[in-house]
């Protein structure tokens, strides 16, 4: 049985394609259009699923949507109503899009997928709609490795639902209750990613990294203010310090009334003061996501859980949830955002409206194949692009190519890491990575200045072999999709001098391996086995025999404000348009300074470095 599951036209479409209830390809538009979060139509990512396993439009049994827009355009018509006669321009400029476009979704979507796979409208299987957080629930329960789990499912808002709640048994996966908008922890950070000069829907991971600079002295004025807050983990905001209702942007006067300013502008350097302010809404989000968990396990009984939606990512929520044992283990949807809809509406369709029952084991690896679900490119292709391009390079025996890399790496070489099938979601998980020695005190200062060109507070991920996690972290479980913050161990810590305040903390030593400790100790850790990623774990074992560390600095292989790479020629470009020193793609090892071009190359858009 082959299902097709597609989410779009809100932020980071993607497509999906389920077979028999497993998920065989995946991938977000973004990487093929190179337009961050793209929301149109995912074209190219679902032609790329059906090609990756050959399917025609004849062996499709069914399309499933991620959302209802009948029932999202009820809760847009509601609430304009009951804010009348305010944000009457929003009004304006958004119901005739809906009426053109968004409500007739299905007809719109019909012709979207005739044209994908060439055919006529009548030829096409039936299309399915899931509810927006039923597919978020489908997406974290289904892959995982539980027979029986609680899920519990957060983000800005689907078709009314907010925060949701699920048990999931077997082949079923029911709905315990909800909060719905406009009150939501989702929309709550992102007022606070907005304030902060950061953009919504994507500037959340800076604010998360940047909270670590601050002091939470602003969390008992959100809590007086802003979110009150049950013991059993609901809320409501406080809507006179918001305008995401029904404005265009998502705080107003009331809310930098209440913080003493204005929001940030974007090119400024964040402040002590916005840095508390992080700090306080994170631990705010934190609390909210373990009263939620608590209560859960309390309704439930159930040992597993299950997360998804857009705050699911919070990495550092996620590690405390994990620390605090409310649940004996976690399991996290690694596209827990929009794209993880596609899949998860695929798997809805299969179990719900085809009654099929679970094929895994419980307690056996989860169905998300290391979310290595992308487009792969064989030696000939990778070749045939570079010469294309005119590149140097040279193709070493797959025996040589980790010991090669691995002292590259040991040498302090900054490598683009480009092998095997892409991620799937936002993080590179050793498919699409830029690589480091951890060791070095300089190298994070390096790769966001010079590579990634972006913010120099943002900390950068370590990926080790998972048998050697308990070594350097705090960390008693496995963390292969980088969802999980840990403390760095005591025995490998630095104290610095604790007299330094915000971004004066950022060059201090304070590990042994300080290219991926935060300033708070903390690492957002991704554990590598040689089942999911055999190549990347060869390659941390090579580098764990010269130099007796087991870890390597991961990073996405992308530049600020584009989408991580997909092709070997996205990998040239951003290889050439940056200070990386060496590209690896498959066996095939480029060194910069061996390409004739590369003292003159710059890319459009690509920025000039000092």
């Amino acid at each position: 049985m082959n299902i097709l599951g597609i989410s779009a036209y809100y932020h980071d479409s993607a497509a999906a394609l389920v077979q028999s209830g497993r998920i065989v390809a995946a991938a977000q538009e973004e990487r093929f259009t190179r337009i961050k979060h793209d929301a149109r139509f995912p074209a190219m990512a679902a032609r790329y699923c059906l090609q990756e396993v050959r399917i025609k439009v004849s062996d499709l049994d069914s399309i499933a949507f991620y959302d209802k827009p009948i029932l999202k355009f009820e809760r847009l018509l509601d609430t304009y109503l009951s804010y009348a006669p305010r944000g009457f321009q929003s009004f304006i400029a958004a119901v005739p899009v809906w009426l053109k476009e968004k409500l007739y979704l299905k007809k719109t979507l019909r012709q979207e997928l005739a044209s994908l796979l060439d055919c006529r409208e009548a030829d096409l299987p039936p299309i399915l709609f899931a509810e927006h957080h039923e597919s978020h629930a489908a997406s974290a329960f289904y892959p995982s490795p539980y027979e029986n789990a609680a899920v519990l499912c957060l983000d800005g808002v689907g078709e009314w639902a907010t925060t949701s709640a699920w048990l999931g048994r077997g082949g079923s996966l029911d709905s315990l209750w909800q909060i719905d908008f406009p009150h939501s922890l989702g929309l709550l950070y992102s007022a606070f990613t907005y304030y902060l000069g950061f953009k919504v829907n994507s500037g959340e991971y800076k604010l998360m990294g940047l909270a670590p600079y601050g002091n939470p002295k602003y969390k008992n004025l959100i809590l007086d203010n802003l979110i009150d807050i049950k013991e059993d983990g609901s809320f409501r905001l406080n809507l006179e310090y918001f305008d995401y209702c029904t404005g265009l942007h998502m705080t107003n006067r009331n809310f930098s009334r209440l913080f003493d300013g204005p929001p940030r502008d974007p090119e400024s350097t964040p402040t002590q003061r916005e840095m508390d302010i992080a700090a306080s809404i994170q631990q705010v989000t934190e609390e909210v996501v373990l009263k939620l968990a608590r209560q859960l396990h309390k309704e439930t009984g159930q040992e597993n859980l299950c997360l998804a939606g857009g705050v699911a990512l919070n990495c550092v929520a996620n590690g405390r949830l994990l620390r605090e044992g409310v649940f004996k283990n976690i399991w996290v949807q690694p596209a827990a955002g929009d794209a993880g809809g596609a899949p998860g509406a695929a798997l809805a369709a299969y179990y719900k409206f085809r009654n099929q029952k679970r094929h895994h084991s419980s307690g056996q690896a989860d169905e998300m194949r290391g979310s290595l679900l992308g487009p792969k490119f064989g030696q000939e292709e990778v070749v045939n692009t570079l010469s294309r391009l005119g590149a140097t390079f040279e193709i070493l025996e797959e025996s040589d190519l980790c010991v090669t890399v691995a002292k590259l790496l040991a040498d302090e070489k900054v490598v683009g890491w480009f092998q095997n099938r892409m991620e799937f979601g936002p993080r590179a998980l050793g498919a699409r990575s830029i690589l480091a020695d951890p060791r070095s005190p300089a190298i994070q200062s390096q790769l966001n200045l010079k590579i990634k060109f972006r913010e120099s507070f943002r900390p950068f991920a370590p990926a080790i072999k998972e048998e050697s996690v308990g070594r350097y972290f705090d960390l008693d479980t496995t963390s292969p999709y980088m969802l999980f913050v840990a403390n760095v161990r005591d025995d490998i810590q630095i104290r610095p001098d604790t007299r330094l305040t915000g971004l004066d903390k950022l060059h201090q030593v304070r590990s042994s391996i300080p290219a991926v400790t935060h300033v708070d100790y903390s690492a957002r850790v991704q554990t590598v086995n040689q089942t999911d990623n055999p190549e990347f774990h060869r390659l941390l074992d090579e580098f764990e025999r010269l130099t007796g560390c087991p870890i390597l600095v991961n990073t996405s292989f992308n530049v600020r404000g584009e989408p991580i790479v997909c092709t070997p020629e996205d990998a040239y470009r951003c290889f050439m348009s940056t200070d990386m020193d060496y590209l690896v793609l498959g066996n095939v090892v480029l060194a910069k300074n061996d390409q004739a071009l590369h003292k003159s190359y710059r890319p459009k858009g690509a920025i000039a470095l000092d």
